[in-house]
């Protein structure tokens, strides 16, 4: 086992993938394309910036030849996707600055790296956001309508699939594992894996770069805090709020119950004292003729109460 440095780090992940060599290898096996650079660039930025906001690639490189531009991101915790596509849009746009006319001079790739999160779909690990034109009607693709083909690609490390390609799966494979701090390099069959890797051992980490670690992972740490007092303040608001407005509902839908149960039950003692009234005046017209006795079982009322009306009469 290989003691090495977790690629979660921005610092790390600049440290081992800004070697030529690497980037180059990479990006072959996501892209299917081999580029010829010299020079990958970390904390790469625009002069004068492109837009109101401006942007900073953590690794870039710029194939002249063939007119590619690949920037790679390594994304934090809480990084959103509009983040990246912003930084897409803003390095197409930089390429057009130079033309006389609007055709974007490079094919421009957007690799984002996400270390920390799950893929947002159970049946892949790498989502593709392309310019692909398509005819509406019948889904077909045009190849020469629009022949650049830029992209803006989510890869989620954590989420690797027995359907993610071989050559890429081995990548993120190797990104995955770093994260305990141990690798097993021999069980990588690519070269420039096993070159990462050695890159970026523990034994190899300065100074400078362990202290940026430790910046980085309070800093992730306090976002990650952050955001779950704000789940938990939800949540609490939440249950308060429902809380009232259950009780609020309780006391609306037992005031409707209780007006219902009560016109019931007040029908049910205004018949039973009808019933009861009814009783008493056959009683009294009764007394005259018949015995107590009789008349009791006749109204169905106790002795006690004939014998009560007969003094009430005299």
């Amino acid at each position: 086992m290989k003691e090495v440095a977790s690629l979660r780090y921005d610092v790390i992940f600049k440290k081992g993938f800004s070697d030529p060599k690497i980037f180059t290898a990479l990006v072959n096996d996501f892209l299917g394309i081999k580029l010829k650079i010299t020079k990958v660039h970390a904390d790469y930025a625009f002069s004068p910036t492109v837009g109101k906001v401006a942007t900073r690639f953590d690794l870039f490189a710029e194939d002249k030849e063939n007119r590619i531009i690949v920037e790679m991101q390594h994304s934090h915790y809480p990084d959103t996707y509009e983040r990246f596509l912003y930084y897409q849009c803003n390095a197409m746009v930089e390429t057009i600055k130079s033309s006389q006319n609007y055709h974007f001079p490079c094919t421009v790739f957007t690799l984002v790296f996400l270390t920390g999160k799950a893929s947002p779909s159970k049946n892949g690990a790498i989502i593709v956001h392309d310019f692909e034109t398509k005819v509406l009607e019948t889904g077909e693709v045009l190849k020469n309508f629009y022949p650049l083909q830029h992209k803006l690609i989510f890869i989620f490390t954590k989420s690797v699939q027995e359907n993610t390609p071989k050559k890429s799966r081995e990548w993120m494979r190797a990104i995955n594992d770093s994260l305990t701090k141990q690798v097993d390099e021999t069980s990588y069959t690519n070269r420039y894996i096993k070159t990462l890797l050695k890159s970026i051992e523990t034994d190899l980490v300065t100074p400078e770069e362990n202290a940026h670690m430790k910046e980085e992972y309070n800093r992730v740490e306090a976002d990650k805090r952050a955001e779950a007092k704000g789940v938990v303040k939800g949540i609490a608001a939440g249950i308060t709020e429902g809380l009232e407005q259950g009780e609020k509902n309780g006391m609306a839908k037992g005031l409707q119950q209780g007006e219902k149960n009560g016109m019931v039950k007040g029908k049910q003692a205004g018949i039973a004292e009808g019933l009861q009234q009814g009783q008493l005046n056959i009683a009294r017209s009764l007394l005259t003729f018949l015995d107590d006795k009789i008349i009791a079982q006749t109204t169905k009322l106790t002795i006690a109460k004939i014998r009560k009306l007969r003094k009430e009469t005299k």
